[in-house]
């Protein structure tokens, strides 16, 4: 006769009520850390520190939010085209640091829509 005997241990890790495994929020800064240092693509990192790699990603996101804080908005008054000169350049850095550079206001506020979208 087969026996099979188990044996439950707890860890000491929190879960949620769906039993899914709860991450301290002091560990994920500390894993995004060593996600930036490693020079590992998200996905390989995140199946390196057995974490799903969706929940790595939400962490890479709200720390992103985080770093950029609230978006602040300026009003600016560009003088007239016939002032400007074609030679003129105009530049739009966006908050996740993209910048647009060109010499036609109209267009590069088109460009900007389209990235932001």
């Amino acid at each position: 006769m087969v026996t099979n005997t188990a044996e439950l241990i707890d860890s000491g890790e929190k879960r949620d009520r769906l039993g899914r495994k709860r991450t301290p929020r002091a560990r994920q800064v500390e894993l995004l850390e060593e996600y930036r240092w490693s020079g590992l693509t998200q996905a390989a990192f995140a199946k390196k520190a057995g974490i799903n790699y969706t929940t790595f990603c939400s962490w890479v996101q709200v720390e992103a939010r985080e770093q950029v804080g609230p978006v602040k908005f300026a009003q600016v008054q560009l003088p007239p085209a016939s002032v400007l000169g074609e030679a003129t350049q105009l530049e739009v850095r966006l908050p996740d640091g993209t910048s647009v550079r060109g010499n036609k206001p109209k267009e590069l506020a088109v460009l900007v829509r389209a990235l932001r979208s």
